[in-house]
């Protein structure tokens, strides 16, 4: 992952200023000034309905950090959320929230496991008419508080982009031209807490192994540390920087060692790792490794669906197309995120490259056979061409499946499920998104459900579109890159965002902010 810049420490008299300026306080929601205007003024607001008979929740208590609901506006490393009214929304009133309501559900049978907050809230949305529109606009409205995001320089503009689940030919035994294995989980990939390594810890530790986890241990004398069990971990190079706080590694007699990349796979193999099938092209392998799905067609057309299963541990580095001036397309690193610049896409632009999730992919320069563990190459082994270190493994999952399943763990529902940066936006959470439809300037403004993420999807307004599968679904999510708005709705009464006391935002930088706007084990914790 891209390394975090720091801004110079501010002298005392602006620190100061800016701590009491950050400090948040306890308030009642009021009408908030309306956001920028979009392509077409929405009309005026339709009235809410009357209430059901199901009781407002009232808020709970502050006993620290932020609530939803009380806190006018709060800040994360990477984020500031605003508090508005739900008639401020652009096309709020307009929405069809009846298609959007499944997919809620289905992220209220994660989320009410998880706080108390969103279990009351999924209660309480099992008596709401899953087909009046009415009633599910007026369940929102009493429900949950809206925030407007803003990325860590205040902008409230970002990205929106899209995503599809690719189909692959492919064959389950190894047949030229099918010569690039589709890999599962590898059973020899290890796993380290990174926030287990101490702090300021440099140069080699020991490591104990037991089943798949590595503990860092400390105070061994030679005798212990010659035991079975027992391993060297040089902490240089290591990848501390994903989400979830895993560093993936693997053992190397009595070493551990950061897990294979890519270049390592392709041209040694990965026997430790099943081949779930293999495919006939090695840029379609790479569009579903960054999708993080898709469907593998078989000769005799039956079809494999395969969803994400685990990752290398290595930081995604794609390879990105250049424009004719010789700058990369749309695209650059800042801090821990990764911008896309709205660019001109054409078609000659997208026969040049690999158009996926707002990036332009580079083709491979070049492109030979890659090892297959117990199969001769059919050419030089040089690789798949492709550069990005990063590489992701699948599991078949359910055939009668008729979604990609995302992140959160559900399936994904076209045109109203999105991927998101988990550390900004928590998945499971509905997700007010105003953009404009691929390649066009009409509007297009609904209710969605963060049920998804990716190596891609780095940063605070950053939308990644779920299309569903088919060419159509693929025409339209290559050629999405807009921009656009993105509101949270949260429960009233959800502790957000608990920051510590001197918690400031300096330019853009965020000093001592939690990075995590909802920590969760499985996408987001804190370091």
């Amino acid at each position: 992952m891209p390394v975090l810049r720091h801004s110079p420490p501010l002298p005392p008299v602006m620190a100061a200023l800016c701590a009491l300026l950050a400090t948040g306080c306890a308030w009642t929601p009021q009408p908030a000034q309306a956001p920028v205007a979009q392509a077409t003024p929405a009309p005026a607001p339709v009235p809410a309905p009357a209430p059901e008979a199901v009781p407002t929740p009232a808020p709970a208590p502050s006993t620290g950090g932020n609530v939803a609901g009380q806190a006018r506006s709060f800040s994360t490393q990477h984020a500031t959320y605003t508090a508005v009214d739900f008639d401020t929304l652009p096309g709020w009133s307009r929405d069809d929230f009846a298609e959007s309501w499944d997919a809620f559900r289905s992220s209220c049978g994660v989320l009410s496991k998880r706080a108390a907050a969103w279990r009351e809230v999924c209660d309480r949305a099992g008596r709401v008419d899953g087909k009046n529109n009415n009633a599910i606009r007026g369940f929102y409205e009493r429900e949950f508080s809206v925030y407007q995001i803003r990325d860590d320089d205040r902008s409230p503009r970002g990205v929106v982009t899209g995503y599809f689940e690719p189909e692959i030919k492919g064959s389950r035994s190894y047949s030229p031209p099918f010569i690039y294995p589709v890999y599962a989980q590898p059973e020899d990939m290890l796993f380290l807490d990174a926030r287990a390594i101490p702090a300021g810890a440099k140069g080699t530790v020991v490591g104990e192994v037991q089943g798949r986890n590595v503990t860092i241990r400390r105070g061994l004398s030679t005798r212990e540390m010659g035991s079975a069990g027992f391993y060297t971990l040089d902490l240089t190079g290591l990848n501390r920087d994903a989400l979830d706080r895993r560093v993936r590694l693997r053992a190397d007699g009595r070493r551990l060692l950061p897990y294979y990349t890519r270049a390592e796979i392709e041209t040694k193999g990965a026997p430790n790792a099943r081949v779930i099938a293999f495919v006939d092209n090695a840029s379609a392998l790479y569009e579903m490794q960054v999708q993080g799905s898709g469907r593998i067609r078989l000769p005799g057309g039956e079809m494999i669906h395969v969803g994400y299963a685990e990752q290398n541990g290595q930081p995604f580095r794609p390879t990105v197309a250049k424009a004719s001036t010789g700058r990369p397309k749309g695209v650059r690193v800042r801090g821990s995120s990764i911008e896309l610049e709205i660019d001109d896409d054409d078609e000659s632009d997208i026969q040049a490259g690999v158009l996926t999730r707002g990036f332009t992919l580079a083709r491979p320069i070049k492109s030979g056979a890659v090892a297959v563990p117990g199969q001769r190459a059919t050419a030089p082994l040089s690789g798949s061409g492709i550069q990005d270190p990063s590489y992701v493994f699948f599991r078949e999952v359910d055939k009668k499946a008729e979604s990609s399943v995302g992140a959160l763990g559900v399936p994904l529902t076209a045109g109203r499920s999105i991927a998101v940066d988990p550390r900004s936006t928590p998945l499971g959470y509905p997700v007010f998104v105003s953009t404009q439809q691929p390649n066009s300037a009409k509007p297009m403004q609904r209710l969605t459900l963060a049920q998804d993420t990716g190596g891609a999807i780095r940063g605070a307004i950053r939308a990644d579109y779920f299309f569903g599968s088919g060419p159509d679904a693929a025409n339209s999510a290559r050629r999405m890159k807009q921009p656009g708005q993105m509101w949270l709705l949260l429960p009233r009464g959800l502790k957000v965002a608990a920051s510590t006391a001197s918690g400031v935002r300096v330019r853009g930088a965020g000093l001592g902010l939690p990075e995590c706007l909802v920590p969760d084990e499985g996408s987001c914790v804190e370091n």
